[in-house]
């Protein structure tokens, strides 16, 4: 069974909700991944970030398997004796009293959305059911409806209304068009610190500091989604530590899960995660014991072997040399530690045909918000396969470009 059998089988049998880079992964190890016909790919995208630690890291597979063999899940109708020891490293590991345990990304943010507006009604005293929460032209925190209302992106929204009230919406990078938003009905403000899926979308130096700043002159809530930029990927264990800028509720998930399980949480102080009784809120998988002893050792994995420093040298190593290449296609280069964009200029058609060229070369990489390349490698990789990378890039952002279609809009 070839590769064409496996994802003629997926386009069948699978709603058609994804379109894929054409490549069937089988087998991973590290950074590299195999297809089912035994050809050799490095991995620079790593699930989004999910796969920071590499791809079946020993000692995050260890936990996994170890704790499998005892238990896998009770729900939270019981306690069980890993989830605190998770709870209690998480909470001291990110600086905050409280952790509210779940599985996915959007599952966390619409924890916090929760959150955030039970705090808002108990404890500020915003009318009932009346707060607004402000957030960023071109975000992506998820596909939920709720998330999906306060998305710029038509395609997201295209079909799924009616929509949840309750959000307003500032550019990505403008901090005083935030402030003109907030009035006596705002319960806080949410934005990523850096925008991945909004096409590595780095803010202005300066642009979470004040946002803190902002936030406790107004008495409002900041909250970060790091589900992508957390967890070493910016070069920092947490993008918000760049500035100091710590928010008030921090969300975190995919590297949680070590690569091997879906973890989420959603990081407060006792005075915001107070306001959650018994019955408010809950999850049937979130902190079961598997998810909680792969968490421990995803967060061990990333203080033993420096994780956030190697994406802070890789990084700045990788988009040097990116910026090096001299390519007619190529508009702009960004980014911070190892989630890096390179946009191409739209007169060279999207950046998915240089995706798929890049994985017909070995590299894998999605395109993200039409005209970017993302690379987001696992922190693991070494400056020795970053360069087997770039031998391999820099040949096809400098080739001529051999699409049809492109070369017809250019005539």
């Amino acid at each position: 069974m070839n590769s064409k059998y496996f994802m003629d089988l997926e386009y069948e049998f699978g709603a058609h909700n994804y379109k894929p880079i054409p490549v069937v992964i089988e087998r991973a190890e590290g950074v590299w991944v195999w297809d089912v016909e035994g050809k050799r790919y490095l991995d620079m995208l790593s699930a989004y970030s999910a796969l920071s630690h590499g791809h079946r890291h020993p000692k995050i597979v260890k936990a996994l398997i170890d704790q499998l063999q005892k238990v896998a899940l009770t729900s939270r109708a019981f306690y069980n004796n890993v989830l605190g020891l998770f709870e209690e490293k998480l909470a001291k590991f990110a600086g905050y009293d409280k952790v509210l345990p779940m599985n996915t990304g959007a599952e966390a943010v619409e924890s916090a959305l929760k959150v955030a507006r039970k705090w808002a009604y108990y404890k500020r005293g915003i009318p009932m059911n009346d707060g607004n929460i402000i957030v960023a032209e071109g975000n992506f925190h998820g596909r939920t409806i709720t998330i999906i209302s306060f998305s710029t992106e038509p395609q997201y929204r295209d079909g799924f209304g009616p929509y949840t009230p309750g959000f307003k919406v500032a550019p990505f990078g403008d901090a005083s068009a935030i402030e003109k938003l907030i009035d006596e009905k705002t319960i806080g403000i949410l934005v990523e610190p850096i925008q991945g899926e909004g096409g590595v979308r780095v803010p202005p130096a300066g642009y979470l500091k004040v946002l803190r700043e902002i936030a406790d002159k107004h008495k409002i809530l900041l909250i970060f989604d790091e589900i992508q930029t957390g967890l070493g990927r910016t070069g920092k264990m947490f993008a918000w530590q760049w500035e100091d800028a710590k928010p008030d509720i921090l969300i975190l998930g995919k590297a949680l899960g070590g690569g091997v399980y879906p973890v989420s949480a959603v990081l407060a102080n006792n005075d915001i995660m107070d306001v959650l009784k018994p019955g408010d809120h809950g999850s049937t998988f979130g902190g079961n014991p598997l998810a909680a002893a792969v968490g421990i050792a995803a967060m061990e994995v990333l203080q033993e072997e420096r994780l956030d420093e190697r994406a802070r040298e890789l990084g700045d190593y990788f988009m040097s040399q990116l910026k090096l290449i001299e390519s007619e296609y190529v508009k702009e280069v960004r980014g911070k530690g190892l989630l890096i964009g390179v946009e191409i200029k739209p007169e060279y058609g999207p950046a998915r045909s240089f995706c798929e060229k890049l994985a017909q070369l070995g590299v894998l990489c999605k395109e993200t918000h039409e005209q970017v390349i993302r690379f987001a490698p696992p922190l693991v990789i070494t400056k020795e396969e970053i360069d087997w990378a770039l031998e391999r890039i820099r040949k096809v952002l400098t080739e001529p470009i051999d699409v049809p279609s492109v070369k017809k809009s250019l005539a």
